[in-house]
């Protein structure tokens, strides 16, 4: 049986407070509150709220680009876009929270965490890139990706939020459609 550590006591509720509140409207004792730990705890464990932060999104992206590589292992065109598709709403699900704070935070500027953020589009997207590119070689792989990204993040957040009753079957034939 795996113990959870304070840092991830720490990490798990700072993502829950900033995709509810947001970055600057959460606080370090809000934080520290939430997860059990005193002030000092977040300081010596992550040095700032923006260092907390942006261990939030580099674990957050690397878990996301593993799951994402390891979905299309195998598969080329159309099937790897497919069971792209069906990861990331699968990983939408299965981490709401960080699937909330990449609709919030991807695109903001001026961050001290943007290298983090460029992860993102880098990594995440870029297995996205990598399947476009072979299966519509005249198409531009890195708008395309951030599109089919885009879409799949905001559909699998709107299934969650607002339409609980539909499957990932249903979502994900509705991602799907729009490259058809």
């Amino acid at each position: 049986m795996r113990t959870t550590t304070t840092r991830e006591h720490i990490v798990e509720a700072a993502l829950a407070l900033v995709a509810d509140r947001g970055f600057t409207a959460t606080s370090v004792d809000d934080i520290a509150s939430a997860a059990g730990v005193a002030k000092g705890s977040v300081f010596y464990n992550f040095g700032s709220k923006s260092a907390l932060f942006e261990a939030i999104i580099t674990e957050g992206v690397g878990r996301l680009t593993v799951a994402l590589r390891d979905a299309t292992v195998g598969l080329h065109g159309r099937d790897a876009l497919d069971a792209l598709v069906t990861e990331l709403l699968d990983q939408v699900r299965s981490h709401p929270d960080f699937a909330k704070l990449m609709v919030a935070e991807t695109f903001r500027t001026g961050r001290s965490w943007q290298d983090s953020i460029r992860l993102v589009r880098e990594e995440a997207m870029g297995a996205f890139a990598a399947v476009v590119a072979e299966t519509w070689p005249s198409r531009d792989a890195s708008l395309t990706a951030a599109a089919l990204f885009g879409a799949t993040l905001l559909a699998g957040l709107e299934w969650l939020v607002f339409q609980p009753e539909r499957t990932l079957d249903d979502v994900r034939a509705a991602v799907l459609a729009t490259v058809h």
